[in-house]
């Protein structure tokens, strides 16, 4: 079926364009900061992945609610927007869309992939830790404590200050009918974990993959680890790696980030 995808728009159109692609749970509001910044530079778009934010549920999410659908609604948003060739910068969910576009048919649209704390393998413990608070949305009085509720399990996100932590709050929730509020997506977006397991494990696909390439990695993330970045680095595009003291996933919203994420990109696209 087709699908209304939501998307938060940055900068001037004719600017070299830059995709930013959130993670599983999260909305392309997830990159206010980052987005603005780099608006002077750069076309930016911030997509909402259907099943979250302003797009719309899927009526068949074993089949639509996967990598390899939401990588054919990128390419169809590129043709949407006219974009030839994007740069690429996907946290979690959205750098595994970015690998997978890479790797594919459409390689050739991207001039560079920043991927930030995900890679072609997702450990079991890891998905199990996602999957114990994505499974079932909680429900809030108020955004106050809508708020405490994401400091508190989105802890591993950083570093970020008290503003990105009161924007996050206000872009992640929605009213229930009730006057309640739950977070922002489909509780089903869980179920890529079992209809289409395979889909993460990739690392023939990521072998395939010439596009220029850096990693972000929280040095404590569970689904980024450290023997899984090693072999990152030894095969495919071999990218460079920045780490931050944190765990998954970095925000990129502090001034520091946003120096760092335009000079990679600079890099990155001077490569291709």
């Amino acid at each position: 079926m087709d699908h209304e995808v939501h998307v938060t728009e940055w900068g001037t159109p004719g600017n070299t364009p830059l995709v930013m692609w959130h993670g599983l749970a999260r909305t392309g509001r997830d990159f206010d900061e980052l987005a603005s910044a780099l608006s002077d530079q750069y076309h930016v778009i911030c997509p909402d992945t259907i099943g979250r934010g302003l797009s719309s549920w899927s009526h068949d999410p074993e089949a639509e609610y996967s990598i390899d659908y939401y990588a054919g609604i990128a390419a169809d948003l590129l043709d949407h927007f006219g974009f030839d060739k994007v740069a690429w910068l996907g946290t979690s969910l959205g750098g595994m869309i970015g690998m997978r576009l890479a790797s594919g048919p459409h390689a050739d649209r991207l001039s560079c992939l920043l991927i930030n704390d995900i890679g072609p393998d997702v450990p079991v413990a890891a998905i199990q830790r996602i999957v114990s608070y994505v499974g079932e949305p909680p429900v809030f009085a108020t955004l106050t404590e809508a708020e405490a509720w994401l400091r508190a399990v989105y802890r591993p996100f950083g570093p970020a200050g008290d503003a990105f932590w009161r924007r996050m709050a206000r872009t992640s929730v929605r009213r229930n009918p009730d006057g309640s509020l739950t977070l922002h997506y489909d509780p089903k977006i869980t179920i890529q974990f079992v209809a289409s397991r395979e889909e993460l494990t990739s690392w023939d696909r990521y072998a395939r993959i010439s596009t220029p390439c850096h990693v972000l990695r929280g040095r404590q993330s569970d689904l980024l680890t450290a023997e899984i970045l090693q072999m990152m680095q030894s095969r495919g595009p071999k990218p460079g790696v920045t780490e931050f003291d944190c765990g998954h996933a970095p925000s990129l919203s502090r001034d520091e980030d946003i120096r760092l994420v335009r000079d990679l990109l600079a890099e990155l696209v001077r490569a291709d």
